[in-house]
C-alpha cells in the first residue's frame, strides 16, 4: 500500500471550464439535499471554507439574504471563476474572496460567525488542519456546518461490473492524490480532533427506486456526468481505459432506463460548535 506521505497533491476532476459548470449545476441540483437542516439565520459574518468557483456561496447568498461571506480557496482557476461568477455580490460587498490556504489564513482570532464547508474535505491532505484554522477564527458559539462525500456507500441496480471497477479507481486514485473519498463517515472524530464541541451528524440519503422513477433518472444523470468528470485524470494516469469508460456509460445509461433500477448513495453533515 502506497504511504500517505508518497501521495500527491491535486483535484480529481480538473478545472476546465465544462467542469466549473459541472460544479454550478451540482450545487442547485443537490440544494433540497444539502440545504434541508442548515439553519444561518443567527450568522452574519459567514466563513465559506474552500468556496471554490462560488457555486455554493450563490446559494447562500439566496437563502440567507442578509449574510456577509468570506470565502477562501487554494485554487487560483476556481478563485478567478468566482470573482468574475460573483461580481456583482462583491461590489455590493456582500461578498469578500481570498486566495489561500485555508489551514494557514490571516483572519484575525474571532472573526466570523459562522462557517460553511460543502464538498472540501475529500480533496484536502490534512482536514483537521483546516478545520483548528477554522475554529480558530470563529466567535465562541458560533455554528460550522460540513457536509461530505462518503463514497464507500454507492449501490445500483441492476449490477454493473464496469461502474464498479471504475468507481474503485476512482476513489483508490483520489487517495493517491492525498484526498479522501470516505471522509463523510469521519466528520465526528475530525471535528471533536480541531477542538469543536455539541458535535452532530446526520446521515444525506439518496435512495430512489421505482417509487421515485422521475428522481431515480435525474440522479443517474446526475451521478454519470460526476462520473465523467474524473475519467480525464484516470486516463492520463492509466487507472482505467477508454474500453472501462465506454463499458460504464452503457451501464449507467441501462440502469437509467431499467423499471426495476435503485440508485442508493449516503452524504454525511456535521454540525459542531465553537466555544
Amino acid at each position: 500500500m502506497e504511504k500517505k506521505t508518497a501521495r500527491s497533491v491535486g483535484y480529481m476532476h480538473g478545472f476546465s471550464s465544462k467542469e466549473q459548470d459541472r460544479l454550478y449545476s451540482q450545487a442547485t441540483f443537490l440544494e433540497p439535499f444539502v440545504y434541508e437542516h442548515i439553519d444561518l439565520r443567527r450568522a452574519t459574518n459567514l466563513l465559506e471554507v474552500g468556496c471554490g468557483v462560488g457555486a455554493q456561496t450563490s446559494v447562500l447568498l439566496r437563502r440567507f439574504p442578509h449574510l456577509r461571506i468570506t470565502g477562501v480557496d487554494a485554487s487560483k482557476p476556481q478563485m478567478d471563476q468566482a470573482r468574475r461568477f460573483l461580481s456583482h455580490e462583491i461590489r455590493q460587498k456582500r461578498v469578500a474572496l481570498h486566495h489561500a490556504d485555508a489551514s494557514k489564513t490571516k483572519f484575525a482570532d474571532g472573526t466570523f460567525d459562522g462557517a460553511f464547508i460543502c464538498w472540501l474535505l475529500e480533496h484536502v491532505p490534512d482536514p483537521v488542519a483546516i478545520l483548528r484554522e477554522t475554529l480558530r477564527t470563529l466567535k465562541s458559539g458560533s455554528i460550522i456546518y460540513a457536509t461530505e462525500v462518503h463514497n464507500a456507500s454507492l449501490f445500483m441496480e441492476p449490477y454493473s461490473p464496469a461502474t464498479v471497477k471504475y468507481w474503485m479507481e476512482f476513489n483508490d486514485h483520489q487517495w493517491t492524490m492525498r484526498g479522501d473519498p470516505f471522509v463523510g463517515a469521519k466528520l465526528g472524530n475530525l471535528l471533536l480532533k480541531a477542538g469543536f464541541q455539541n458535535i452532530e451528524t446526520r446521515l444525506i440519503q439518496f435512495h430512489f427506486d421505482s417509487r421515485t422513477p422521475k428522481q431515480r433518472a435525474e440522479f443517474i444523470r446526475y451521478w454519470t456526468d460526476l462520473l465523467l468528470s474524473g475519467a480525464p485524470t484516470l486516463l492520463r494516469s492509466k487507472r482505467v481505459t477508454k474500453d472501462l469508460v465506454t463499458q460504464m456509460t452503457n451501464e449507467l445509461a441501462l440502469v437509467a432506463k431499467s423499471p426495476e433500477s435503485v440508485f442508493f448513495y449516503t452524504a454525511v453533515q456535521a454540525r459542531a460548535q465553537a466555544l
